[in-house]
């Protein structure tokens, strides 16, 4: 089990990450526009970075949604290796069965 602190942690920057995604998208497509001058975009790159560090989507860690585990964390179950060993072993993931040879 992960810190609780760690979890907590990441919670906050998911929830800024999502409160600040569509201030976030106007300003990174107004950096990215050619058409517009320099300055204005010089101006766009000033306010993006004067925006919380933590709301950047990339500053989120991938985290099992039952232990908390950073590593080893499969995408698609929101899990982590060991939890879904756990699950698998008790019968609780559809179609795995415990592999021995």
């Amino acid at each position: 089990m992960a810190k609780t602190s760690s979890i907590e942690k990441n919670n906050r920057r998911k929830k800024l990450a999502k409160q600040y995604s569509a201030k976030r998208a106007k300003l990174k497509a107004l950096t990215k526009d050619q058409s517009i001058p320099l300055e204005e975009r010089f101006a766009a790159q000033l306010r993006l970075a004067e925006l919380p560090r933590n709301s950047s989507p990339g500053r989120v860690r991938n985290r099992c949604e039952i232990s908390g585990r950073a590593r080893g964390y499969y995408r698609k179950l929101r899990l982590s290796r060991i939890a879904l060993r756990e699950l698998g072993n008790f019968g609780q993931v559809p179609g795995m069965v415990k592999s021995s040879w």
